[in-house]
């Protein structure tokens, strides 16, 4: 009886602290999503140092943004990774991003992997893309194109621009897959229908040469211009 007590009494006190984050944290990131930068970083950075995740992320995106404070990369990647250690995909993601590029820190391909397989695997779909192209392009890891196209698929399905470009171009060159055409087509189409230039163009190549569907100059010429003017210089030739 005493130990079920005890346990009821830690769970009322761990939720009267949730609940007084709650509102906090809502204020700090409702005020980012409005772009009032200073308000953000007064509110969440107390939250962060308590310990929060999501406001440690946020405070990370500001530090890097240099947006409220002024731009620092390095405490940008600190705050990421306490976040990123406590689970917060997002900031997963975004540390991922740092150490491939060497963004603050140096590049650690490694690192990268691992952080980006930790977001991908809670369904983030930018690091599923950005595990995706790691894999493809072999940076850090053996290349492994069927493990490429499994993250693209992912994001695609999440509706992501860039997976669904990549998924076009891995059903395009059979990378990884069974050359598709018409799956090449079908990628390429949701891409660029959000806007993604690249996709665009590859679109447009395809109406012109009547590969996977019936060639169609008045298309390919449509998706060219789109594409274009987007400062797409494959489209602009």
């Amino acid at each position: 009886m005493r130990s079920i007590l005890s346990i009821l009494s830690l769970l009322f006190v761990l939720l009267a602290g949730m609940s007084a984050q709650a509102g906090p944290l809502e204020d700090g990131l409702d005020a980012y999503r409005l772009g009032e930068w200073d308000k953000a970083f007064a509110v969440l950075q107390p939250l962060a140092q308590a310990g929060n995740p999501a406001a440690q992320e946020k405070i990370g995106r500001l530090y890097q943004r240099g947006k409220g404070v002024e731009r620092d990369y390095a405490l940008a990647a600190q705050w990421y990774r306490r976040a990123a250690d406590q689970g917060e995909s997002q900031a997963q993601t975004r540390l991922a991003m740092m150490l491939r590029y060497g963004i603050g820190p140096r590049h650690d391909y490694a690192e990268a992997m691992k952080w980006y397989r930790a977001g991908a695997v809670q369904g983030n779909k930018l690091a599923q893309v950005g595990l995706g192209y790691m894999l493809m392009e072999g940076v850090g890891v053996p290349v492994d194109y069927k493990a490429a196209a499994e993250w693209f698929e992912k994001a695609a399905a999440q509706g992501d621009g860039l997976a669904q470009a990549a998924l076009g171009e891995v059903y395009e060159r059979g990378i990884g897959v069974a050359p598709d055409l018409a799956e090449a087509v079908a990628w390429y189409r949701k891409a660029a229908e959000q806007g993604h230039a690249d996709a665009q163009a590859s679109l447009g190549y395809l109406y012109a040469e009547g590969k996977g569907l019936k060639r169609d100059y008045a298309e390919a010429y449509a998706w060219f211009r789109k594409a274009a003017d987007q400062g797409n210089s494959a489209a602009q030739d």
